[in-house]
């Protein structure tokens, strides 16, 4: 009899364990649905290498929104984007977002680059100037190859 109290025990301990587990990654990944004080937002990006969902919104360094979703457009073959805002947060409507880095070696975030227009842009609207995200691979490749001819 003791060794079943035990089991249940310990079994109960493991799955207490595995549902904070689950509700961690579900808090990381940004699977929660968005609240009262937050309102989405489009952006078409034509790379959105280094970004995925989850990643944050910035603007001027401070966090302001999410990554909710990316997904290909089969259409324009480009990346479609959907993240969520404070709804503290308006965004004037001739404003830019782009994919920035962190440094040389940190990781991608979104930074919306406010415009100076007195119109908003409403819950659900979209971002269309956009600038994609700028592969350091390629720019090395590009330094070497222009520095051979020299």
């Amino acid at each position: 009899m003791a060794e079943n109290t035990t089991e249940v025990l310990v079994g109960t301990g493991v799955l207490v364990v595995a549902a904070g587990f689950l509700a961690y990654a579900a808090g990381l990944t940004g699977v929660s649905a968005t609240t009262p004080d937050q309102y989405e937002l489009t952006a078409s990006f034509r790379s959105a290498e280094g970004i995925s969902i989850g990643t944050d919104v910035r603007m001027a360094g401070v966090k302001v929104g999410t990554v909710t979703a990316l997904d290909l457009n089969p259409l324009s073959f480009r990346a479609d984007t959907v993240f969520t805002m404070n709804s503290e947060i308006e965004i004037p409507d001739d404003s830019a977002i782009a994919v920035a880095s962190e440094g040389l070696l940190g990781g991608s975030f979104v930074e919306i680059i406010p415009g100076g227009s007195p119109f908003n842009i409403d819950p659900g609207g979209e971002i269309t100037d956009t600038q994609s995200s700028v592969s350091l691979i390629s720019l090395l490749l590009k330094f070497v190859a222009g520095g051979e001819g020299e």
